[in-house]
């Protein structure tokens, strides 16, 4: 038997105990299904006094996908959204051809604390998409689809499995599901979509007789499902759909099929005519960093940042 290829996370400490896990894009795999970018964030305390607001950034070419198992956010954007996010609702902002948002904490929470925890993830949007104009859609926890399969919980959060479907409207063919595997449990999880990850969060599991440890994303054969087993209690995540069409270039916090189309998006940041966060002023220089001068991707994948 083949060995399951995993990707094993890059960490990173924001400060404050704040880490962050990067396991998308990887040099072993630029994507899976439309996702391109999958970051962990947490479980991290927030405090009085400490906080890791991010400040207003553009994107291009993607949609940004939130989901949080604790704490909260406030997300805000250049189309005059103001959204607080929180645990167990679906937030999916369309950059199309651009946009700027800002994610901070709550006025409510400056002077509490509570632990902030979830997942950011990117879809590259397909190509005939990658201009169309930016929206921000918030999907309530209530209206994310909620079922037992095989004595296991299971929301789905994107796309459509064991027979519910999300509200979560997408652009290509999306699997996202969060799974609340028992102790002692036993999953087969279907071939839902030509390529497949399993992310566990917080333990270890066992897809198809080879471990996987927490913080890990293995991928599963294309078209093809999985059996999922336990000892514990593990809290696990399943990403996919169906492979993008065509590699993408990926440079600080843009993503497009055409080269050309990221450098004019640099310049259009620089010269601040993608947008403006409503009351916000904040402005971060486009980086002066060898990533951001895109070299040609591979023909399987995407240019990592």
């Amino acid at each position: 038997m083949t060995a399951t290829l995993q990707l094993q996370p890059h960490d990173k400490d924001l400060g404050g105990g704040f880490n962050v896990r990067r396991l998308l894009p990887a040099a072993q795999r630029r994507s899976v299904g439309p996702f391109v970018f999958f970051d962990h964030f947490g479980p991290a305390t927030e405090q009085p006094g400490n906080q890791h607001d991010v400040r207003p950034h553009p994107h291009i070419g993607l949609a940004t996908v939130t989901y949080l198992f604790e704490g909260a956010m406030m997300h805000r954007d250049s189309l005059g959204s103001r959204q607080e996010i929180r645990p167990g609702a679906i937030n999916w902002m369309t950059a199309g051809r651009g946009i700027v948002h800002s994610e901070r904490k709550p006025e409510r929470l400056l002077q509490a604390t509570y632990v902030n925890h979830g997942l950011q993830l990117w879809c590259a949007l397909p190509q005939a998409y990658e201009e169309v104009e930016p929206s921000f859609t918030h999907t309530a926890e209530e209206d994310i689809p909620a079922l037992e399969v095989q004595g296991v919980p299971v929301r789905v959060l994107i796309g459509e499995a064991f027979g519910a479907r999300s509200p979560v409207k997408t652009f290509s063919k999306t699997i996202y599901l969060d799974l609340a595997l028992p102790a002692g449990a036993r999953f087969e999880l279907p071939a839902l979509a030509e390529e497949l990850a399993i992310y566990p969060v917080d333990g270890d599991l066992v897809l198809d007789g080879e471990p996987v440890a927490r913080h890990t994303m293995a991928m599963l054969p294309d078209g093809q499902g999985g059996v999922l087993t336990t000892q514990g209690p593990v809290r696990a995540v399943v990403i996919g759909g169906e492979p993008l069409d065509g590699p993408r270039f990926i440079t600080w916090n843009f993503v497009s099929s055409r080269r050309e189309r990221i450098l004019e998006a640099g310049a259009d940041w620089t010269a601040q005519r993608i947008g403006h966060v409503p009351g916000e002023t904040e402005f971060i220089p486009l980086p002066d960093h060898p990533a951001f001068r895109v070299q040609t991707p591979p023909d399987n994948g995407t240019t990592p940042v």
